[in-house]
C-alpha cells in the first residue's frame, strides 16, 4: 500500500454488496484515496438480505446519507430483461446472459447516484481477468464520459484472499467466520439466474459437483408428473401466469419457482470472454429458459416468416453487444427499436409442459395468429391453396440450380 492518499478524488460511489471484498474495497479507498465514499447496494433478486449492508457501512464509517440501498427488482426484469428476451438472446447458442445483463443497470444507478451527490468518481469490485469490468466501464462512460473510474483489482497488490484478510483484520473489517477459509466458487447470483465460477469448477474435463447448483434441483429428483402451465403475452412481454396477471419481477420469480420445481435451466458452459480468454461456468436460469421456450412459441403463430428469420439472424449480432458490454450503445439500441416493433402482434397465450429438465411448447392461441388451419390441412382446403401453382414456384427457383448443372455437365467439372 502506497503511504501517500492518491490526489484527485473527493467522492466515490462504490457498487457495494457488504461481502468481504468490496468492503475491503470500501476501506482501501478511504486509504488510499482518501476519498469519501458512498455505497450502493441494489436488490436484483440475488436472494440474500441486503439490510445488513447498511450496518456493515455504517461500521466501517459511512455517514447514513451516504449509503444508497435500492429495490431495482421490478425495473431489472422490466426495462433489462424483458427487451432482451423480446430478442431470444443467446450468447454462442446456450447462455441466456444473466449476469451481463444486469451491469448496465448498477452502473446507470451508480452514474444517477453520483450525479446526485456530486460524487467525481465511481468503483466497482470486478477483477482485471473478467468480464465485468469491461460491461460496468463502458456503462459508466457512455453516462457520463468524464466521470473517473476506479478499479482497484488493476491497482493494488492484494492479489490473494490471505492478503484480502490480512487487510481486513488490520483495519478492523468484520469477516463472517466462513470467509475465513477459501471458497470453493465465486457466486453472482440476480432474479435472473445464478453463476458459478472459478477454483473447483476450473477444470472444463470435470462435471459440477451438486453443491453448485443452488436454484434447482436436480433433472433426475424433479417429480415424475408434468407440470402444465400457461403463460400469457402482450407485444411481447410476459403478462400472466395461468391467467393470473402479475408485475414482471413477480412472473419471473414465479417462473423460477417452477423451474426450480422441475430442474429446469441448468448449464454448464466453457465460453469465449470479451478480454479473450476461455472460462467455464455452471449457470442457473429457471425461469428464464421457461420464458425463452414461450416467447419463441408465440412467436411461431405471430410473426411473419420474413420478420422471424431476420430476428433470428441479428440475434447473435444483438447477444454479443449485451455479452460485451455495449448496451448503452447506439447500434443496441437501434436494433432494439427493430426487435421492438416485431413485438406489435406478440400477443396471445401459451401451454407449456415442464417436466424433468425440459421444457415443451404443447399449445398456442392467439388473436393475431397467423396460422391458418385452411391452408395447412390434407383435406379438401376448397380451393384456399392450388397445389398446381408449386409446380412454377419450384421451376423459378430451381432455375440457378439447373443452369449451373448444364455448366458442369459442359465443362466437366
Amino acid at each position: 500500500m502506497n503511504d501517500v492518499a492518491k490526489p484527485g478524488v473527493n467522492k466515490v460511489v462504490l457498487a457495494y454488496s457488504g461481502g468481504l471484498d468490496t468492503s475491503v474495497i470500501l476501506k482501501w479507498l478511504q486509504t488510499e484515496y482518501g476519498a469519501e465514499v458512498v455505497t450502493f447496494t441494489a436488490d436484483l433478486g440475488q436472494g440474500e438480505e441486503i439490510e445488513p449492508a447498511r450496518q456493515k457501512a455504517i461500521t466501517l464509517g459511512i455517514k447514513p446519507e451516504n449509503i444508497f440501498i435500492e429495490d431495482v427488482r421490478e425495473e431489472f426484469v422490466r426495462d433489462y430483461v424483458f427487451p432482451m428476451f423480446r430478442a431470444n438472446a443467446l450468447y454462442e447458442g446456450v447462455y441466456l446472459l444473466g449476469t451481463s445483463i444486469a451491469r448496465p443497470l448498477i452502473a446507470a444507478k451508480q452514474i444517477e447516484i453520483a450525479q446526485k451527490v456530486g460524487a467525481d468518481a465511481v468503483c466497482h469490485g470486478a477483477t482485471g481477468k473478467g468480464n465485468d469490468q469491461v460491461r460496468f466501464e463502458l456503462g459508466y462512460y457512455a453516462l457520463q464520459p468524464g466521470i473517473k473510474v476506479i478499479a482497484p483489482w488493476r491497482e493494488w497488490d492484494l492479489t490473494s484472499r490471505t492478503k484480502l484478510l490480512e487487510f481486513a483484520e488490520a483495519h478492523q473489517i468484520p469477516i463472517a467466520k466462513d470467509k475465513r477459509g477459501d471458497a470453493p466458487f465465486s457466486v453472482d447470483a440476480n432474479l435472473l439466474h445464478s453463476s458459478s465460477e472459478g477454483k473447483v469448477l476450473e477444470d472444463p474435463a470435470v462435471e459440477a459437483e451438486s453443491i453448485v447448483y443452488m436454484r434447482t434441483i436436480a433433472p433426475e429428483d424433479a417429480p415424475d408428473k408434468a407440470t402444465y402451465i400457461e403463460v400469457g403475452f402482450d407485444k411481447g412481454d410476459a403478462v400472466s401466469i395461468d391467467g393470473e396477471a402479475l408485475s414482471p419481477a413477480t412472473l419471473l420469480a414465479k417462473l423460477n419457482a417452477l423451474g426450480k420445481a422441475n430442474g429446469i435451466g441448468r448449464l454448464d458452459l466453457v465460453e469465449n470472454r470479451f478480454v479473450g480468454m476461455k472460462s467455464r461456468g455452471v449457470y442457473e436460469t429457471p425461469g428464464g429458459t421457461i420464458l425463452l421456450a414461450a416467447h419463441r412459441g408465440i412467436e411461431s403463430i405471430t410473426l411473419d416468416r420474413g420478420a422471424a428469420h431476420l430476428k433470428d439472424e441479428i440475434m447473435p449480432r444483438y447477444a454479443e453487444m449485451i455479452y460485451n458490454g455495449f448496451w448503452f450503445s447506439p447500434e443496441r439500441e437501434m436494433l432494439q427499436a427493430l426487435i421492438d416493433k416485431s413485438q406489435d402482434y406478440v400477443a396471445g397465450t401459451v401451454r407449456l409442459k415442464l417436466y424433468k429438465g425440459n421444457v415443451a411448447v404443447v399449445g398456442r392461441t392467439s388473436p393475431y395468429s397467423l396460422y391458418s388451419e385452411k391452408l395447412v390441412t390434407f383435406e379438401d382446403d376448397q380451393g384456399a391453396y392450388d397445389q398446381k401453382d408449386a409446380a412454377g414456384f419450384i421451376k423459378l427457383n430451381a432455375l440457378r440450380l439447373r443452369t449451373l448443372a448444364m455448366r458442369k455437365k459442359k465443362t466437366g467439372k
